[in-house]
């Protein structure tokens, strides 16, 4: 289906009635139900009632201004999960900086540009699909026993791993991926001596680890060659991203799910991102993916490189290659990793094709 097709209920809170008029009568055009607000008073008092799948807000605004309302739609449990779009000028950083403390999913520039603005809603709007579809099938597994978990667990499974297909704009080649990194952790996880209820947990977490492409643009994610440093740093932005997706729940598979997202390009010299974490400030869930990651990208086909045998990649991965080094790893990591080589291996092979 066309991204444009996604329609949702959408609320503007803008004082400018001309604005409000022309956003509406577009949005309509395509679909969407639409609600409006002059301030972010009234803003909020409907976006409580109508819970609206996403909110646009102006900064500037009388009464209670956008960012204000933004920390309070963040801030309350019932509306914390509806994504935040805030109007800005496209030279305003300190503006923009505000609204990411703020809680702000996303920016559009004014003049708005109508393509665009489709676009932005129709990703946000799959992005809150994303979110409603988790937390369900999250609170059905944490609700039933016994035989009834075991297939709802099997189900949830199947549902992340196409859903993280969907948001990396991938072909079936990242399906396989997904199901892997789900076993490579779960041999991890029991080697290292994590509990079996917290090994469990994160079997089903680890494939969301890059669910937050869904807001990379796929011009960038799909790019053949060499990205340029500003590609690179956008393309980064997918673990804050996913993690601000999956954040915010009393699930602990989404819980463990965030971390993955998160931490798993952390690495334990320091050097990884997106906070240069080092050693054990990165969480469990970042250091076991962080290998396991790189061991299936190393073996796997990219537009800009082919792919490497197991032992060449075990041969990188444990004496490094200038890009790849042992540092990088947590050395308990990199130890259990190693005993558990041909594992991984058998894995690999076993799921080379869905």
């Amino acid at each position: 289906m066309d991204e444009t097709a996604q329609v949702g209920s959408i609320l503007l809170v803008d004082d400018d009635v001309v604005i409000q008029s022309v956003f509406g009568e577009f949005l309509k055009s395509k679909g969407h139900d639409f609600l409006s607000a002059c301030d972010g008073e009234n803003g909020l008092r409907m976006a409580r009632r109508f819970l609206p799948d996403l909110i646009f807000l102006d900064i500037s605004m009388p009464v209670m201004d956008g960012l204000e309302a933004c920390r309070l739609l963040k801030a309350d449990p019932a509306t914390r999960r509806i994504p935040v779009v805030m109007f800005t000028a496209s030279t305003d950083r300190a503006s923009r900086i505000e609204a990411l403390k703020a809680g702000a999913d996303d920016f559009v520039n004014k003049p708005i540009d109508g393509t665009e603005l489709l676009v932005r809603v129709a990703n946000l709007l799959k992005v809150k699909r994303y979110q409603d579809f988790l937390e369900e099938h999250s609170r059905i597994l944490e609700a039933t026993v016994a035989e009834r978990t075991r297939q709802l667990r099997e189900a949830l499974l199947d549902t992340v791993q196409r859903l993280t297909l969907a948001a990396e704009f991938r072909d079936e080649d990242t399906y396989v991926h997904v199901k892997r990194i789900s076993y490579f952790t779960e041999v991890l996880v029991k080697a290292f001596g994590i509990s079996p209820e917290e090994a469990d947990i994160m079997f089903y977490a680890s494939p969301m680890h890059d669910i937050g492409k869904v807001g990379i643009p796929d011009a960038i994610l799909l790019k053949p060659g060499e990205l340029t440093g500003g590609e690179r740093e956008i393309i980064k932005a997918h673990t804050t991203i996913g993690a601000r997706i999956l954040s915010g729940s009393d699930s602990p598979y989404l819980k463990s799910a965030a971390k993955f997202a998160l931490y798993h390009h952390e690495r334990w010299d320091g050097t990884g991102y997106p906070s240069g974490l080092r050693g054990e400030q990165i969480p469990i869930e970042g250091r076991i993916l962080n290998i396991i990651d790189q061991y299936d990208a190393l073996r796997s086909r990219r537009p800009y490189k082919p792919p490497l045998d197991h032992e060449t990649t075990l041969r990188i991965i444990e004496f490094g290659d200038g890009r790849t080094m042992p540092g990088h790893f947590d050395p308990k990591v990199l130890g259990t990793f190693m005993a558990n080589e041909a594992t991984i291996h058998r894995i690999y092979e076993e799921h080379l094709e869905n």
